[in-house]
């Protein structure tokens, strides 16, 4: 990959970029130009095509054609053919669905900039310069115009030869369906399309929806229908049609009578729209299209549960949230392009807000590339616009269901870019996962109402996860300082403060902390699927820092638990510092003969602990504590040395003579930081699984604490092991993996920008600052609070705080920018802001209100 994000040659390989919204579902644009991974219709979908759908260019020249070819570059090995399809798959070659068989550009360019997508068609014997652009709209704080079921390309054509050319841009859309499937065109005004659906489903069916293909140019032709036929009929006149001057005639079977049914084809009906401009030498064209979708009925097909009699009952279904905002895809294609230019222009201007940071290429292409997860199949939107997420998918399902908190506790996206969606994760959480005793199941059943009924596999509905539990606390937390919303909180205190307190609740059958001293040594089920036993700082850190951030929320509320919460955070804190610190890292207090725990009876100890090993996450509760702005939970010299070991003992340079029994997520020369490992010996004869693996999300903590720390070589270099692993050639450098693709946890990965641009918040107080660890005198980072975004700049002594979208209220602006310098002359919007300083924070005399093109400017000398 090179500096600006372009992939080339094999290092587009494995690229599929995902075009589709929050909850929509989306399908790939392949390194090539081709559409895959169509995850539109409620499951994911990996490996997939939706027939033959494609682009193609033609160029004329007086009735002439001098160039008709395929928009993808060449495919690829291996040639052998994928899967075990009878006369398709493995043994019947690359499948005509590639369309690789047609004439098509010898290599493609692929820049990555999420969520835009550029392709640059390359071939010497074309007179013509062609790149894509595709997108579907993200914009930060605005989830409803985030989440539309729509894939935006826009070709740029533009004339090298010396001629004037007649080009033909066509989009082909193939109708999914097999029974009573019908195409329709229409003049929509704001633009023209033809929308594929069937008639044979009623609008409750699991397979009811439809397609939509449109372009906003007036010049077009069109067919609503390709030929039908046997065998290769259908795409054999497609090309001869194509390639052959002139315009595309229109083909209706609505109209046409007499003939083959649907039903009996060989192929699904497919559909062209073609887009006409002339252009002389040198000259520019615009070719825009779009495809939207509805499939408004999403299924339980993967855990529909039982009728009381046990007998298998109807799956559960419910309305797609995008469903309940359009009829149909063609209202949806009619929203996108009559707010098109809106649509464009701020999604653009974040992203070159932020790509246009001085925070290393490697780390931007962390922090965007994982924002992409949120627009994968890992995310629903139910009907009333909450979120919820499995954690990864299968190649054709979710993989492990439920919002599970102790995966999605690591994601750092939606509390910063769209707030709104994660209070919707934490309140239907304490609505559904709960119990009477506070107990919270840590994954959601759907619909959610289930939760508390149903058993399950995937430990189970009924189990609670110390980790998850006690991260969400955490969670409410961030979120009340990230809205300064004392009513939402106060809605929601009650279950919160019981969830807290199961800790030491005497029906806990876990007894986490059974004496109420601030310290967890019960069973501790966590994220690597097994329960930890007894005292270890990776567990009662994090419940430290919930008892921390407990504390403040119930002091606000007038609750006078606050004082105890304080007293046992303390108390500890204190403990774990004398008890679990061994000089080199936190490690967990066990005996492997403790008769408590369940003992294996051949290895004659316990299994899956992590004992004197050193943990990727001992001291996850300090990270947690940097993020939310509480300080330090844990010592603070003895934290930095334990991330100093981790990296000493768990970054490997190269993986190759590592021995992994595990998941293998790196291998051969590929570097990474390890789960667990046992620098002193005494390694358990069965550990903690995942040892061995280097799984993105833990890496991303690690290194981002390591930032935290003062460690910035070492966190930084663990974040360019990650992205090198991605490299288009190896792996999808939109797709990082864990227990299934797009996994949750990678979006940790954003953290990274609050710990290298400092940034701290409380809207409660109306405060914000910055105090960037890298580059600090020519820095430049994106930021993203509640309801406004924009960019922090410092140089040569000038800080500027922009806003770029929204409105936001400050009161206070700090930055260790500030240190040293006698004077800090403020201007706000270019007018002089009355101010006193504290330290290193300005505070001003009067709140100021900043909306989008406002800035605070601050001249320090």
């Amino acid at each position: 990959m090179d500096k600006d994000f372009t992939y080339r040659g094999s290092k587009t390989n494995e690229i599929s970029f995902p075009l589709g919204g929050i909850g929509t579902g989306s399908i790939g644009l392949a390194g090539n130009g081709r559409l895959i991974d169509w995850e539109i219709f409620n499951r994911p979908n990996k490996n997939s095509y939706n027939g033959f759908t494609f682009f193609a260019i033609k160029a004329e020249h007086q009735g002439e054609v001098r160039v008709a070819k395929v928009l993808h570059g060449d495919l690829h090995p291996s040639y052998s053919g994928t899967g075990k399809g009878r006369f398709t798959g493995f043994g019947f070659g690359v499948e005509r669905e590639s369309l690789s068989g047609f004439p098509h550009f010898k290599s493609t360019a692929f820049k990555g900039e999420y969520p835009f997508g550029e392709i640059e068609f390359i071939d010497d014997t074309v007179p013509l310069q062609v790149k894509l652009s595709a997108f579907n709209p993200l914009i930060p704080l605005n989830d409803k115009d985030s989440s539309l079921p729509a894939a935006i390309f826009t070709y740029e054509v533009t004339n090298t030869s010396s001629e004037t050319l007649d080009i033909s841009l066509v989009g082909n859309l193939t109708n999914p369906h097999t029974k009573d499937a019908r195409n329709e065109f229409a003049d929509y005004g704001a633009f023209k399309g033809i929308k594929l659906f069937s008639t044979h489903y009623g609008p409750d069916e699991r397979a009811y929806g439809d397609l939509t293909l449109s372009t906003d140019d007036d010049d077009i032709s069109w067919q609503t229908y390709w030929y039908r036929g046997g065998w290769f009929d259908n795409l054999t006149v497609f090309w001869k049609e194509f390639a052959a001057p002139g315009r595309f005639k229109e083909r209706n079977y609505n109209e046409i009578r007499g003939l083959a049914p649907v039903a009996t084809h060989n192929s699904k009906d497919n559909c062209l729209l073609s887009s006409h401009k002339s252009l002389a030498p040198g000259e520019k064209g615009t070719f825009r299209f779009m495809i939207t979708w509805s499939f408004p009925n999403y299924v339980n097909f993967w855990n529909p549960g039982a009728c009381e009699d046990g007998t298998p009952c109807e799956p559960p279904s419910w309305k797609n949230y995008y469903a309940t905002l359009f009829a149909d895809s063609t209202e949806s294609a009619a929203y996108v392009w009559n707010n098109y230019e809106r649509l464009y222009r701020e999604s653009h201007l974040f992203k070159e807000t932020l790509f246009g940071s001085t925070l290393p290429d490697y780390v931007v292409d962390a922090i965007a590339s994982n924002i992409s997860i949120l627009k994968s199949p890992t995310c629903l939107r139910l009907t009333d616009g909450t979120l919820y997420g499995f954690e990864g998918v299968h190649a054709e399902e979710g993989s492990c269901e439920g919002t599970c908190t102790h995966v999605w506790n690591y994601e750092q996206v939606t509390p910063f870019l769209f707030p709104a969606l994660a209070r919707s994760m934490v309140n239907v959480k304490y609505k559904h996962t709960m119990y009477d005793n506070g107990k919270m199941a840590f994954r959601m059943m759907l619909p959610a109402e289930r939760t508390l009924k149903d058993a399950s596999d995937c430990a189970g509905p009924r189990r609670a996860a110390a980790d998850g539990q006690m991260g969400t606390v955490i969670k409410v937390y961030q979120q009340w300082k990230i809205s300064g919303d004392n009513e939402w909180l106060k809605s929601i205190w009650p279950r919160v403060k019981q969830s807290l307190e199961y800790a030491w609740e005497p029906t806990n059958t876990d007894w986490w902390d059974r004496d109420c001293d601030g310290i967890m040594e019960g069973v501790q089920h966590h994220t690597l699927d097994v329960e930890i036993y007894g005292p270890n700082a990776y567990i009662s850190g994090m419940y430290q820092s919930a008892l921390r951030c407990a504390s403040e929320m119930a002091e606000a509320m007038g609750d006078g638990a606050a004082v105890k919460y304080r007293e046992l955070c303390d108390n500890g804190r204190k403990w774990v510092d004398e008890h679990l610190f061994n000089g080199e890292y936190y490690h967990q207090l066990i005996d492997l003969q403790d008769e408590r725990f369940p003992i294996d009876p051949e290895l004659e100890e316990i299994k899956y602990q992590i004992g004197e090993g050193c943990h990727i996450d001992q001291v996850l509760g300090q990270w947690h504590a940097h993020l939310v702005g509480i300080g330090y939970v844990f010592d603070r010299t003895k934290v930095k040395k334990a991330l100093e070991s981790i990296y000493a003992h768990n970054f490997m340079e190269t993986i190759r003579d590592y021995p992994n029994a595990c998941r293998i997520y790196s291998l051969n020369d590929e570097k990474g930081l390890l789960i667990s490992t046992w620098p002193r010996g005494n390694s358990p004869k069965v550990p903690v699984p995942y040892a061995d693996e280097t799984m993105n999300g833990f890496e991303y903590q690690a290194a981002c604490h390591m930032i935290y720390e003062g460690l910035l070589e070492e966190g930084l270099t663990a974040v360019k092991a990650i992205r090198d692993r991605y490299d288009g050639e190896r792996r999808n450098p939109w797709n990082e993996m864990e227990c299934g693709s797009n996994y949750a946890r990678s979006m940790a990965s954003y953290a990274l920008l609050l710990a290298l641009s400092g940034f701290e918040y409380d809207s409660l107080k109306g405060h914000i600052g910055f105090n960037p660890q890298l580059n600090a005198d020519a820095f430049s980072s994106f930021w993203s609070l509640n309801s406004a975004w924009g960019n922090f700049k410092h140089e040569r002594g000038t800080i500027r705080f922009e806003v770029s979208y929204g409105t936001i209220a400050l009161s206070s602006f700090g930055s260790e920018l500030l240190a040293g310098k006698k004077k800090a002359e403020v201007q706000v919007d270019g007018m002089p802001a009355a101010i006193t300083r504290s330290g290193n924070t300005i505070l001003f005399a009067e709140q100021v209100k900043l909306d989008a093109g406002s800035q605070i400017t601050i001249v320090l000398s």
